[in-house]
C-alpha cells in the first residue's frame, strides 16, 4: 500500500480555502482522495504536479437543486450538456430533481432508466432526488435504500402535469410510511389556497406584465406554506426543507422554527440575491420564475438570512427550456424557470464581494453545507479523506456574461450581458482534470453518488 506522501498527484496554491480559512497549501491525493494537506512546498520529485498559480482553490461547488430533463424532455438540456456547463462554472456535484424528466422520477424503475439516460454522459458527479406525489407513498422507500439524496414535493401545481401537488395531509401520511429512513422532505413552498386566491386578481388581464406576475405569487404565499411545514416538522421531527426560498419575510418564521431545534432548513438561489423586482422590464419573461424575483429590499433581507445562518444554503435551481416558451410569450403562459448553471458561482461571488463576505462564506453556502445537509459525505469540503474536487477559481477576474460562452443547451438566461466577477479556470473531480480553460478532458469523468445510508 502507498504511503501518504507517495500521492500520484499534487494540486497546490497560494490561497486553498480551507475549513480553518485561506492559507497556502499542497493537496496531496492519490485514488481520487486527497490523503493528506501538506505546506506549500511540501512536492516529492517524481510527483505529478499541478500549481494553481494566483488562483483560488476551493472545493468543488456541490448543486443540489438543478432540473436537467433527461429523458423525456432532453432537447430543454439533458445530462451532457447540463453537466459540461456545470463542471465550467465550478460545480462538481450536481443532483437532478424528480420532475420535467418523462418518467418523473417517483419510483425505483424511473430512477433506473434516468440512471440509464446519464451513463456515459456525466462530466461531473450526479446524484438524484425521488418524487413524492398523490399515490407512490408505497414507492418511497424503495427510491430511499436505492440512495436518492431527498424526497421533493410541490404544495402548489407544478407546471407539468406528470407530478402534481400534494396536500399537507398527503405530505404527513407518506412521511409516516417512511420515517424510519429518516427522508429529507424537500418542498416546494407556495400555498395553493393563497395562489388561487391571487391569480384571481390578475387572470382576466388581456396581458401580463412581470409586475402582474409578481402579484400573483405574493409572499403571503410562502409566509401560509412556510408556517403549515412547521407545524409538521414540529409534529413528526421530519427533516423539512424548504426549496428556492425568495421571500425574505418568511425568514422569522424559519428562525423561530431553529431556535426550538426543528430540523428545518432552507435554500435560496443565485438569481433572488441577484436581481431586483424593480429593474425586471414589464415582458423580460426570461425572468421568470417560482417564487418570483422580489424587490431589492427582500433581496437585502436574503443576504441577511445568509450572514445569520437562517438560509442554509444557494442553489441555482437551473431549469432550462425550449428559447420558445420563454420568448414572446405573455408572462402568463412563459415558462418558469431560469438557467444558470454554468453562472451560479460568479452571480454570488460578485454580489458576495460587494457586500463585504469572503469566499469561506461562498464555500460553507455552495459546497459544504449542501454536502452536510444532502448527506454527501465525501464532498463538500478540502480535507483528508475527501474527494478530491477542486477548482481553480480567480475571484478578482472580471467578465460580461457572453451567451456564446455558455455550455448550455440553449443560451437563453437574464444573466447575458451582465459583469461579474470569479473565473473558474480549471475543474478537477476527484482528482481528475476534466475543465481547463475552456479545454475538456477526453472524455466524462462523472459518476452517480448516493446518499450515505439511511438507518434500516
Amino acid at each position: 500500500m502507498k504511503r501518504d506522501f507517495e500521492a500520484e498527484l499534487i494540486v497546490r496554491g497560494q490561497r486553498v480555502v480551507l475549513e480553518c480559512g485561506v492559507r497556502p497549501a499542497s493537496l496531496h491525493i492519490r485514488d481520487g482522495v486527497i490523503v493528506r494537506i501538506g505546506e506549500w512546498g511540501e512536492i516529492g520529485p517524481s510527483q505529478q504536479l499541478f500549481d494553481a498559480g494566483e488562483c483560488a482553490i476551493l472545493p468543488g461547488i456541490v448543486d443540489l437543486h438543478a432540473h436537467i430533463n433527461e429523458p423525456g424532455r432532453s432537447e430543454w438540456e439533458g445530462f451532457s450538456a447540463a453537466t459540461r456547463s456545470a463542471a465550467a462554472g465550478g460545480i462538481t456535484t450536481l443532483v437532478d430533481m424528480p420532475l420535467n424528466s418523462i418518467p418523473p422520477t417517483v419510483n425505483s424503475d424511473a430512477l433506473r432508466e434516468k440512471m440509464d439516460a446519464a451513463k456515459d454522459k456525466m462530466w461531473t458527479d450526479i446524484g438524484f432526488h425521488g418524487g413524492l406525489v398523490p399515490g407512490n407513498a408505497g414507492d418511497l422507500p424503495d427510491l430511499l435504500r436505492a440512495g436518492v439524496v431527498g424526497l421533493k414535493c410541490f404544495l402548489c401545481d407544478s407546471g407539468v402535469g406528470e407530478f402534481p401537488r400534494v396536500s399537507l395531509d398527503q405530505l404527513s401520511a407518506a412521511f409516516e410510511r417512511v420515517a424510519h429512513l429518516d427522508p429529507w422532505l424537500l418542498v416546494h413552498a407556495e400555498s395553493a389556497e393563497v395562489l388561487d386566491a391571487a391569480r384571481g386578481a390578475v387572470e382576466n388581464l388581456d396581458s401580463w406584465t412581470y409586475h402582474d406576475y409578481l402579484r400573483s405569487r405574493p409572499d403571503e404565499a410562502e409566509y401560509a406554506a412556510i408556517e403549515s411545514l412547521i407545524r409538521i416538522a414540529e409534529e413528526s421531527r421530519a427533516r423539512v426543507h424548504i426549496v428556492h426560498l425568495s421571500s425574505a419575510a418568511a425568514l422569522p418564521l424559519i428562525t423561530a422554527a431553529k431556535a426550538r431545534h426543528l430540523r428545518i432548513s432552507a435554500e435560496t438561489c443565485p438569481h433572488y440575491l441577484t436581481f431586483a423586482a424593480e429593474a425586471i422590464a414589464a415582458g423580460a419573461a426570461d425572468f421568470k420564475c417560482a417564487p418570483p424575483i422580489r424587490s431589492a429590499a427582500n433581496r437585502e433581507g436574503l443576504w441577511n438570512g445568509l450572514r445569520d445562518g437562517v438560509i442554509d444554503f444557494i442553489a441555482s435551481d437551473h431549469s432550462p427550456c425550449l428559447p420558445e416558451l420563454k420568448l414572446n410569450r405573455d408572462f402568463s403562459q412563459a415558462w418558469g424557470g431560469i438557467a444558470s448553471l454554468q453562472c451560479s458561482l460568479a452571480a454570488v461571488w460578485t454580489e458576495a464581494r460587494r457586500r463585504g463576505f469572503a469566499l469561506t462564506d461562498v464555500a460553507r453556502w455552495m459546497c459544504r453545507r449542501p454536502s452536510e445537509l444532502g448527506r454527501l459525505p465525501a464532498k463538500g469540503t478540502i480535507a483528508a479523506g475527501k474527494d478530491a474536487d477542486l477548482i481553480c477559481f480567480a475571484p478578482d477576474e472580471s467578465f460580461t456574461l457572453e451567451p456564446e460562452r455558455l455550455f448550455h443547451r440553449h443560451k437563453l438566461t437574464p444573466y447575458r450581458g451582465r459583469a461579474m466577477f470569479g473565473i473558474v479556470e480549471q475543474t478537477f473531480v476527484r482528482g481528475r482534470l476534466i475543465y481547463d480553460r475552456g479545454s475538456w478532458a477526453n472524455e466524462p469523468q462523472g459518476r452517480i453518488v448516493r446518499a450515505s445510508p439511511r438507518p434500516s
